[in-house]
């Protein structure tokens, strides 16, 4: 069977399941609704699976307005985007009714990798410019659609409890346990990054590549909890399973009863993290669809989301 059509099947599948028993999770930050219900029109719900799976959210069309014509899209985001992401597309339903918007929520690498092997996608919103040059290389992204949206700034956190004695980049050799994402998950790029730049790991042609178990030694043998994706780091935090760990600063919105900043990385040592979004080439999707997908992908860069993802702590000024 095509895998197209069976990631279709299984994005639905979860949002349907969800939206009936009101599942979730606490893998990935909880979403926000807005809806008063499912017969609400641009009702919001959100699934997610256990490790190694990607996180679904839905954002379902009224009947009423636009284009008589529905469809669905399926739109591959950051695990970091995901809270902003409902509200956007709750603003792109009131502009665009009848279409609805399945999200995919993961590790950009790992979304990435979906589209590579054919799963149905139709945007993708990445955390940093590796994932896109490829697919884009690969002949996998629409011409003339990718642009960089938001830039976003890594941070070092702790529960508001912790106690700990980590004070920054310099100090955090004395955390208890630190929760690291893995260098294919770009805040674990960027952390490894910062990491050789402020001298405290060599210098190497690829900081990506740099093990878990490399940055251990290098921090005299502290305890590194390797996640998945950059929600999975907040969680383990927020949990208290580990004293530190690096997110983007908007990572920490709607966290603040919970969590500290401890320091903001300036950009000097990660350089910047902006973020592409383009339309994929979709062969299984009609022309309804493919239209959809550019609408969407013009709207999340269009002048009037910057004042959203502001609000959600991304940096608009772009180049």
């Amino acid at each position: 069977m095509n895998l197209r059509k069976v990631s279709a099947v299984a994005l639905v599948f979860g949002m349907t399941a969800c939206m009936v028993t009101g599942c979730g999770s606490s893998s990935e930050p909880a979403a926000s609704s807005s809806g008063a219900g499912l017969a609400s029109s641009g009702s919001v719900s959100s699934a997610s699976e256990g490790a190694g799976t990607a996180s679904e959210s839905a954002v379902s069309a009224s009947e009423a307005g636009g284009s008589d014509a529905k469809t669905e899209i399926h739109v591959f985001i950051a695990a970091s985007l995901n809270n902003v992401m409902q509200e956007v597309a709750e603003k792109f339903n009131e502009q665009y009714p009848n279409v609805t918007v399945t999200y995919n929520a993961d590790s950009s690498g790992k979304l990435m990798t979906q589209i590579e092997e054919g799963y149905a996608c139709d945007v993708f919103f990445s955390a940093a410019q590796k994932q896109m040059d490829q697919l884009e290389g690969e002949g996998l992204v629409v011409d003339g659609t990718r642009k960089n949206v938001v830039n976003n700034q890594v941070c070092i956190i702790t529960r508001k409890d912790s106690g700990t004695k980590v004070t920054g980049l310099d100090t955090l050799k004395d955390a208890a346990s630190i929760a690291l994402a893995d260098g294919s998950v770009p805040v674990g790029k960027y952390t490894r990054e910062a990491l050789v730049n402020a001298g405290i790991l060599a210098k190497v042609d690829d900081p990506s590549k740099i093990t878990t178990q490399e940055i251990s030694d290098a921090l005299g043998g502290v305890e590194i909890s390797e996640q998945s994706n950059v929600s999975k780091v907040l969680t383990a935090v927020t949990e208290a399973s580990c004293e530190v760990g690096t997110t983007y600063y908007s990572d920490t919105y709607g966290q603040d009863d919970q969590i500290n900043i401890i320091q903001k990385i300036p950009y000097d040592l990660t350089g910047n993290v902006l973020y592409p979004i383009a339309q994929i080439k979709n062969d299984e999707a009609d022309a309804t669809e493919q239209k959809a997908a550019e609408d969407f992908t013009k709207f999340v860069t269009s002048d009037e989301m910057k004042e959203i993802f502001q609000k959600y702590y991304f940096d608009t000024a772009v180049e």
